[in-house]
C-alpha cells in the first residue's frame, strides 16, 4: 500500500525533474539568444515581448528578393519546457500565400518535425538559430512546391507562375506591410 509520505516523495521527485528540465532549457536559451543575435540574417529581427522570458519571441523576416520581397512576415516562436528534446512551436502570424505555410499560420519545415521522412527533423543538436535560418530560407532556397502544406498555392504555381506571383503580391500588399 502506498502511503501519503510515499506519494508526496514521488511528487517532489517529479517536480524536481520538471524544474531541472526547465532550468536546462533556460540555460540553453540564454546561450542561444546571444548566438542568434550574432548570427541573425540581415533581413531578420527578433523581439522578446518579455525580456525576462526568452522562451517566447517573435521573429520578423523581411525578404529582400523573390516572390515575397518587400513583405514583413512575423513568426511567433515558443520554446517549451521539453526543449531541446523537442522542437519549438512556430506559427506564422502574418497571413500570406505560400506553399509551405498555410493561411492559418501552420509552417511546414522539416527541422520542426520530431520525426521527418527526409531525416532532417529535429534532434537535440539543433539550435534556435537553425530554426531562424530555416524560416528565412522558406522565402528563398527552401521553398518547396513538391511537398506543400498549402496545396492550393503549390497547384497555382504549377499551373500559372504569373497568377501565383499576382496572388502573393496581393497578400503582401494587404497583410504584410507595417
Amino acid at each position: 500500500m502506498i502511503t501519503l509520505s510515499q506519494r508526496l516523495k514521488r511528487k517532489t521527485q517529479s517536480d524536481e525533474a520538471t524544474t531541472s528540465r526547465v532550468s536546462i532549457r533556460d540555460r540553453l536559451l540564454v546561450k542561444e539568444a546571444q548566438e542568434m543575435a550574432q548570427l541573425l540574417p540581415s533581413c531578420c529581427s527578433i523581439y522578446y515581448p518579455n525580456e525576462n522570458d526568452l522562451s517566447k519571441f517573435t521573429l520578423t523576416v523581411t525578404p529582400t528578393e523573390g516572390y515575397w520581397e518587400g513583405g514583413i512576415f512575423k513568426f511567433e516562436i515558443t520554446v517549451t519546457d521539453e526543449y531541446n528534446m523537442v522542437p519549438p512551436i512556430v506559427k506564422c502570424i502574418t497571413k500570406l500565400w505560400h506553399p509551405n505555410i498555410t493561411e492559418n499560420g501552420e509552417v511546414c519545415l522539416s527541422l520542426l518535425r520530431r520525426h521527418s521522412v527526409d531525416g532532417m527533423g529535429w534532434s537535440p543538436i539543433r539550435r534556435l538559430n537553425d530554426v531562424v535560418w530555416g524560416l528565412h530560407a522558406l522565402f528563398t532556397d527552401l521553398l518547396n512546391f513538391e511537398d506543400p502544406l498549402n496545396v492550393e498555392a503549390a497547384d497555382m504555381y504549377r499551373l500559372s507562375k504569373e497568377d501565383f506571383k499576382m496572388k502573393v503580391m496581393e497578400y503582401v500588399a494587404n497583410y504584410a506591410k507595417e
